[in-house]
Order: structure tokens, then C-alpha cells, then sequence
């Protein structure tokens, strides 16, 4: 099966294989000659930046089922969190960055790979230092929080010649998948109406997602992030319009700095609309579709796994998988292979995203229609 690719969102479908174009030389990230055969037994080595709740819980251990890349080093501003993660991943010490040394990773050829874990206010000037230094990136979503920061993301890596990559890691997963297929191909007809939502409830309020300098917003920064995508990659289509509100807020002093609870509404050129909540206050994580002759979903349709889908027809198979580990697998195989990564998963992409979130607070904030 083929992943979609946005560089033609009307075929969001033809990539993973199609869209990685072969470079005229074939060389590994280091710019040395590589052939297929030596290629294999190769592991990029990552190095996580920010060793957060992601990095501990759901990155790292991937890594250590990964066949393309490997847990090289980490950058972190805590010592306690230094210590403990040279012992558990046998790290060397020569491998380990606080933030104010982080640069000197340039000289450090056992890692190729920088990955951005860091509150969204961070992405910029991090995936800027680490394409300066000399290295691929991988940044976790949302990209950042304007448009204008995407963009020197992505000027700084053309300008390094180093590849940038965003943590869309359920463009790598089966069910996923298989859903974009469902929807692009048409299989049940013209898709008419679609529901994208990803919401639940939050705990520590002082935490840095629920400041907005640090996060850009709420949960629409967050876990919204997820539902734009759901809406995009099954109807393969990038949104002409959009409309949205805000709920009241049930407990203003928790959220005095961002949403709580926020809907919106995409017109697509197709014709077909979607509907979308997140939310900090409860919980939903569900991607429908209706069709002109069926129906499918997935629920839950964006966390960590397993996801869950059926059709009209009968339930969705897959395998399950680990979502972490094939995203970063994807990025290194394609890396190691010397070739261009895959459009959907670009900085191109992630500005895209930030894009529509943006115009989703727009249309909040106003009342009125966003034309895109």
C-alpha cells in the first residue's frame, strides 16, 4: 500500500514509494558513498532534544525496536535526567548536551539525526541550531507556532542541504493507512461528510501546554493538530473555507490563558464539509467518514495504539504496530537510501498545518467565514 503525499493533495496517496525520488549520487547522510547491500546493516543515530513525557514514555523505548536508527545521544537541561539515561540506554557521556552546549553536536559524527521533542516555542530555534549544525532533523508537531517560524525551519535546512522531517508518525500506520486509501480511492463513493475529533482531559494546569507563549494555544496546538489531519488525509483535499467557535469556558481560572474547548467546521472543494471538537475538558478521538454508498471510522483514531476500525462492510484489519518506531524508521530508511523524503511528512506540510490552525483561531476569534 502506498502512504499519501500532499505535494498533490488530490492524490494524497501515490508517496512513501512513488514520491521519494533516488538523488543522482547515492550517498549517506554524511555525504560517503553508500551501495543497497553496505546499506543495510547501517542505524542512523538519533539524538532526542527535551527528554519530556514523549521522549521517555513513547520515543525512546521505539528506538529500541527500530532497524534504521538507533538512540545515539540526548540533550537535556537536567542532570538527574543526563544520569539516568546514560545507565538505562548505555549513552556515552561524550553524547549527552545541555542546551547551552548543544551546538558542539556538530563535531559529534555518531549522530545524524536531531529530534525536537521541546515545548512548541522551542521548535524554531532548535530545528535552526541543529540544521546549522550540520544535521537531518526530525520536529515534533505542530511544526511551530506561526507561519513565519515554519518558514525559516524550513530555509534553514535548504540552506544546510539537511532533510526535515515532522512527527506525523500515523502516516506510517496501518490503519491509518488504510483510511486514506478508503477515502481517495473512493472505495465507498464520494466521501460527504467527515468527523475529526481529538479531545481529553488535562491534569496539571501549570504544566507549559497550558500557557500560550509556550504552546501557541490549547488543545487545538495539541491534540487538534490531529483532527485538521484526520479531515485532510481522507479526503485527500486541502480546505477552501472554515468556520469555528469557542465554547464557554466551565473553569476560567484553569483556562485563563488558553482554550478550553473549541469546534470548527472545513468546506472542502469536493463539496464535502467536516466537523471538529478538541477539548482539554473531555474526552473523544474519533475519524469518521460518510460516503455516498457506505461509511467507515476509525476509534480511537489517534493515540499511541492499537487503533480500532470498521466500514459498513465489516471491520478494518491491519497489523498493529509501533507507531514511533515506524515513523523514525521511515524518515532514516529514506535518509540512509539518499533520498528526498516524501512531501507528507515535510516541514512543507507541517506549514501547511499551522496554517489552518491559525485560521481555525481566526474564524473563533471573528465569527466569520475564513476563505483559505
Amino acid at each position: 500500500m502506498k502512504t499519501p503525499t500532499p505535494l498533490s493533495r488530490r492524490t494524497f496517496l501515490n508517496t512513501l514509494g512513488a514520491s521519494a525520488i533516488t538523488l543522482p549520487a547515492l550517498t549517506d547522510v554524511l555525504g560517503r558513498p553508500i551501495t543497497t547491500a553496505g546499506n543495510q546493516d547501517r542505524k542512523l543515530g538519533i539524538a532526542l532534544v527535551g527528554l519530556g513525557s514523549y521522549s521517555k514514555n513513547q520515543l525512546a523505548p521505539a528506538l529500541q525496536q527500530t532497524k534504521h536508527c538507533r538512540l545515539a545521544g540526548i540533550v537535556t537541561g537536567t542532570p538527574a535526567k543526563a544520569e539516568e539515561w546514560m545507565q538505562k540506554y548505555n549513552i556515552p557521556k561524550a553524547n549527552v548536551y545541555e542546551y547551552k552546549t548543544f551546538d558542539r553536536i556538530a563535531d559529534n559524527k555518531d549522530i545524524d539525526v536531531i529530534y525536537v521533542v521541546l515545548p512548541n516555542s522551542m521548535h524554531a530555534e532548535f530545528v535552526i541550531r541543529a540544521a546549522q549544525a550540520g544535521k537531518h532533523v526530525i520536529c515534533e508537531k505542530p511544526m511551530a507556532i506561526t507561519e513565519k517560524d515554519c518558514q525559516s525551519m524550513i530555509d534553514a535546512c535548504k540552506k544546510a542541504n539537511k532533510q526535515l522531517a515532522i512527527g506525523y508518525r500515523l502516516h506510517y500506520e496501518p490503519f491509518t493507512k488504510e483510511v486514506m486509501r478508503l477515502g481517495q480511492e473512493k472505495v465507498f463513493g464520494q466521501v460527504k461528510f467527515i468527523e475529526s475529533s481529538d479531545a481529553f482531559r488535562i491534569g496539571d494546569p501549570t504544566q507549559w501546554r497550558m500557557k500560550k507563549s509556550m504552546a501557541g494555544g490549547g488543545p487545538l496546538m495539541d491534540v487538534g493538530i490531529y483532527a485538521v489531519q484526520g479531515a485532510r488525509y481522507v479526503t485527500g483535499e486541502e480546505p477552501v473555507s472554515v468556520t469555528a467557535q469557542f465554547s464557554p469556558k466551565t473553569e476560567p481560572q484553569k483556562f485563563k490563558d488558553v482554550e478550553e474547548t473549541l469546534f470548527w467546521q472545513f468546506r472542502f472543494p469536493s463539496g464535502a464539509v467536516s466537523n471538529s471538537t478538541t477539548s482539554y475538558t473531555a474526552g473523544v478521538e474519533r475519524l469518521y467518514a460518510s460516503c455516498e454508498k457506505g461509511w467507515f471510522e476509525l476509534s480511537p483514531a489517534f493515540g499511541y495504539g492499537p487503533l480500532k476500525g470498521r466500514t459498513s462492510k465489516g471491520p478494518i484489519e491491519q497489523p498493529v504496530v509501533n507507531h514511533q518506531a515506524m515513523h523514525m524508521d521511515g524518515v532514516c530508511k529514506d535518509l540512509l537510501d539518499g533520498k528526498t523524503l516524501p512531501g507528507h511528512i515535510t516541514g512543507e506540510e507541517g506549514k501547511r498545518d499551522v496554517r489552518l490552525l491559525q485560521a481555525i483561531y481566526r474564524a473563533a476569534e471573528t465569527g466569520k467565514t475564513i476563505s483559505l
